[in-house]
């Protein structure tokens, strides 16, 4: 049977394999939109795949709500009345903060609404919203401290930090084959391959799949190389080799990842999605194949962002690039306000963070953008994660305002205003002085058949009555000869 529709409220559809209130990972809206075909198949979008599913309805994905609050209280009871509480304050504020947090989560993982992704479990991505809460709230704390109380305020998260780190410079001898060390020429390569190139190319991948456009991918990818080269007055970090710029991160490790990820996405278009039951497969591959298939999509959207269509749609676009890149660039300026070392465990838990509600916020924003009904708000994680963006660049602005305040280079600055002025001016064209010139040309066309029109029914009409003249006229006054002499 085919999925192509979102489930009414009220409960779940006949052939629907999940409770009431969970959502499919690639719904379209529940009303059908006008313009689009009704009868078998209307809701289902043109870039959205078919989905088979036998309707099996398994514990696995029973809502438990009851079990969980059991769980959770009895949890609270032994810590309340079998514990002994210890007298340190700060362990017991830690411990305070701890336990506040996990009963929020477990209170969001059961009663928070569904998101456009269900698979591998609904419950998973009802988790990642609500520890979006939980660290726009530790960001909006820390914007409220001091610079000094706000550093400190990290050892308590770990007795390590809180203290002044260099940050390591990537510059310095660029040659890729150095003559002077004989025992290894190449030691300038070998340098720079370190734990960050796996990242870059499996964060680039990553980010493939939230994207799902090659062009935006690479538009992103080659405008922070240009950001790096700006800023590397302001960050040591972002000194780096002209060959490490634009050889290991463009083209093989971000370049390698947004190939790999293009490949991935062309499997997930052309993919069948049949799904049965565990235990409606006979043979054993078949039910290791299903519990493997459960970590992929339950159907697949392909994204059109389509900038060129709409000055909304340009807009938008930019907006993602812009908040994209935002987003990259915290990571480097958080690590120096914050003093954060590269390798600390916190840096690691954000990209795993972004990495977890990157896809479900694109996927928000492209059905915001595509959803033609007048009356649409933007998603929860799309909201969560923009909020964020903007908290991160507050705290750097707060705390370092001094690192962000020197001013570019001069040849820096008019290469920036110059690729604005080009973006402006595309822009302006594009979307009025191109639909002004069409119009202009359009209602010329317009007048022009309209005069030609009428000039060909005034020649027509100058003939018609000449005739009808003639055959009303007798024979004899109709060429001229006066009338006939009566006899």
């Amino acid at each position: 049977m085919r999925r192509g529709e979102r489930r009414d409220a009220g409960g779940p559809r006949p052939e629907s394999p999940v409770p009431a209130g969970k959502a499919s990972l690639e719904e379209p809206p529940d009303v059908p939109s006008a313009g689009r075909a009704t009868g078998p198949g209307a809701g289902r979008r043109s870039t959205e795949s078919e989905v088979y599913d036998d309707g099996t309805n398994t514990f696995f994905w029973r809502a438990h709500t009851l079990t969980v609050l059991f769980i959770l209280t009895c949890t609270l009871g032994y810590v309340t009345l079998l514990e002994e509480t210890p007298q340190d304050t700060a362990y017991n504020t830690k411990r305070g903060i701890v336990a506040s947090i996990l009963v929020f989560l477990c209170f969001g993982v059961t009663q928070a609404k569904d998101g456009p992704f269900s698979r591998p479990h609904p419950a998973y991505w009802r988790f990642w919203l609500c520890v979006s809460v939980v660290y726009e709230l530790f960001l909006i704390f820390i914007l409220f401290q001091t610079v000094q109380d706000g550093r400190q305020f990290l050892k308590y998260v770990d007795p390590k930090l809180g203290v002044p780190l260099p940050e390591r410079h990537y510059g310095g001898n660029c040659l890729i084959y150095d003559p002077d060390n004989e025992t290894d020429p190449f030691h300038n390569v070998w340098d720079k391959l370190d734990g960050f190139v796996p990242a870059h190319f499996l964060g680039w991948y990553l980010k493939t799949l939230m994207i799902r456009d090659w062009w935006m991918c690479m538009i992103i990818s080659v405008m922070f190389e240009f950001l790096e080269y700006s800023l590397e007055h302001q960050l040591p970090n972002f000194s780096e080799c002209w060959w490490d710029h634009w050889i290991m991160d463009v083209l093989v490790c971000n370049g390698l990842g947004i190939y790999c990820g293009m490949k991935t996405l062309e499997w997930l278009s052309l993919k069948t999605y049949k799904w049965q039951g565990l235990w409606n497969i006979p043979t054993y591959k078949g039910k290791m194949k299903r519990i493997a298939f459960q970590f992929t999509p339950y159907s697949w959207v392909r994204f059109e962002w389509k900038p060129a269509s709409s000055l909304r749609r340009w807009l938008a676009v930019c907006g993602i690039i812009l908040v994209f890149l935002l987003a990259e660039l915290n990571t480097f300026y958080l690590k120096f306000v914050l003093w954060m070392p590269p390798e600390h465990y916190l840096v690691l838990l954000r990209l795993v963070f972004f990495v977890n509600v990157g896809g479900v916020a694109m996927r928000e924003i492209y059905d915001f953008m595509d959803d033609p009904k007048p009356h649409k708000k933007l998603g929860p994680q799309a909201w969560l994660v923009a909020a964020i963006t903007a908290t991160e660049l507050l705290i750097v602005v707060k705390y370092d305002p001094h690192t962000l305040t020197l001013s570019l280079p001069f040849y820096i600055s008019q290469c920036w205003t110059l690729g604005s002025v080009l973006v402006l001016t595309w822009t302006v064209w594009r979307f009025f002085l191109r639909d002004i010139t069409l119009r202009y040309k359009e209602t010329r066309r317009q007048k022009q058949q309209s005069k030609d029109d009428q000039g060909s029914a005034v020649g027509n009409g100058d003939q018609h009555p000449l005739g009808l003249d003639e055959d009303l006229l007798e024979p004899g006054v109709a060429e001229g000869e006066g009338p006939p002499t009566p006899n």
